[in-house]
Order: C-alpha cells, then sequence, then structure tokens
C-alpha cells in the first residue's frame, strides 16, 4: 500500500498533465472558451427557475438562491461520477503500453471537475450579491464542506471507474440512477413538500445533507449538519483507503480486461 501511495506520487507530473488536459478539452473547439464554465451553469439554472418558480408557481422567497446553490452542487456531482466512469477504459492505449497506477485516471478527473465548481462558485457568488444575501460567520464551513464532497466523490469515483472496466453497462445504467438521485434529493424542489413520514429519506440522503449544509453556510445563516458531514467524511475516507489497497492488489487484473 505505502508503495503504492509513492508510484501514485512519482507520477504527480501526469496527473497534473491530465487535469490540465481535462480541462483544456472541456472548452475545445468553443468560441466562448473559458467562459462557459460561467455560462452552462447560470443557463440551466435559468431554465430550472423558470419551470419551477414561472411555470408552477413554486419556490418562495430566494428561490433563486436556492436553486442556484443545489444546481451547482449538483453539476460537480454529476459530471464527476459520469466522468470518473470512464476514466481508466478512456486510457486504455497508454496503460496497456505503460505501468502506472490506475488511480491516477479518476483521480484527475476528480481534480478536474473540482476546477469547474470553483467557477460554479463564482456563480453562486454574483446570484448572492444580486439577491441580496448576505453569508454570516457560519461561511468558514465552506472549505470543509468543500473538502468533504470532494472525498465523497473521489471515493465514488474511484470504486465506479474500477467497476466500469469489468462491467460495461454501468456507464449506461449509471446516467439514469444519477437521475433518479437528482429528483429525489431536495436540489430544485424543498424538503417541506415531503409528507412527514417520508423525510427520514431525505435526512440520510448524504447529497441532501451535503446540499443543505451548503446552503445553511451561504443563504440560512445558520451552521450545516456537523454529525452528518462527519459521517459522510469518515465513510468517505475509509473506502478511499480500502479502495487504493484493493487497487494496489488488484491492477494486474484491469490490464487483463482491457
Amino acid at each position: 500500500m505505502l508503495q503504492y501511495l509513492k508510484d501514485i506520487y512519482s507520477r504527480k507530473d501526469l496527473l497534473i498533465y491530465l487535469v490540465k488536459s481535462g480541462l483544456k478539452a472541456d472548452t475545445r473547439n468553443s468560441y466562448l472558451g473559458y467562459f462557459w464554465w460561467l455560462l452552462d451553469p447560470l443557463l440551466n439554472i435559468l431554465v430550472y427557475y423558470f419551470l419551477v418558480s414561472v411555470v408552477l408557481g413554486r419556490g418562495g422567497e430566494n428561490f433563486a438562491v436556492y436553486l442556484v446553490i443545489g444546481l451547482i452542487c449538483w453539476r460537480w456531482i454529476n459530471t464527476s461520477i459520469n466522468s470518473s466512469a470512464k476514466s481508466i477504459i478512456k486510457y486504455s492505449s497508454i496503460i496497456n503500453q505503460v505501468y502506472l497506477p490506475k488511480t491516477i485516471f479518476p483521480l484527475a478527473t476528480s481534480a478536474t471537475q473540482l476546477f469547474n465548481f470553483a467557477f460554479g462558485l463564482i456563480v453562486i457568488s454574483l446570484f448572492l450579491v444580486f439577491f441580496g444575501v448576505v453569508p454570516g460567520w457560519q461561511v468558514i464551513y465552506l472549505p470543509i464542506l468543500i473538502l468533504v464532497l470532494l472525498l465523497f466523490l473521489l471515493a465514488i469515483s474511484l470504486v465506479v471507474a474500477y467497476l466500469c472496466v469489468f462491467i460495461r453497462d454501468i456507464d449506461m445504467i449509471l446516467s439514469h440512477i444519477l437521475r433518479i438521485l437528482f429528483y429525489t434529493s431536495p436540489i430544485i424542489w424543498g424538503r417541506e413538500i415531503l409528507p412527514e413520514q417520508y423525510r427520514w429519506i431525505v435526512e440520510i440522503n448524504p447529497i441532501a445533507i451535503i446540499i443543505d449544509s451548503f446552503r445553511a453556510i451561504l443563504m440560512w445563516q445558520t451552521s450545516p449538519n456537523v454529525l452528518g458531514l462527519v459521517i459522510i467524511g469518515a465513510l468517505s475516507l475509509l473506502t478511499i483507503v480500502l479502495t487504493l489497497l484493493y487497487y494496489s492488489r488488484n491492477e494486474h487484473k484491469i490490464i487483463k480486461a482491457l
């Protein structure tokens, strides 16, 4: 395990290169370039705001801010998991020619999407200023929330990337699973619309815990769900360690499968 971590560190130049190439690929053949990182989430937010608030007449006070936080966080979750699923398969030609720790590829994908999320935070800041929502001192929790979500996504990405090498159908099923998670999490709707007997589902939903924690510190001026975040962070970290250990002992199977 220790040697495997050293191998990953020795390939840090490749990791940085993969992140840079991933960022460039997102804006390749685009006239607006990196401006799309701001425009794309903004357009997505406008569509859902029109649908929920204008057409359905729901939302309430500061719904636009509520919506932008949920959708920006979900965008990071969705793109990270979808991209990670194909991360090892995408570089199969390189993997078959030279030894590389295979975890580098989902790691690079997760780091790339972290940069995209940073641009999403700019969009959130613009909405906070425009609607006059001022975060309280609880905003100091923001780096911790980002770290917990990063660990959560990295744990999922490592698992999904490995499984997709052997079960390619998972990649196709994943989009449907993510769509279900999107509509069953309080991203474009508030948990208050749920009947009392079903609210426990949201209470144990890690995506709901994380997104509501972002809302708590950015728009509600309250502390996040610390216990929920600690549990998610600890389980994610444990999953990462166990997955890295599994990779270190079973990477030869990946080469055979590719």
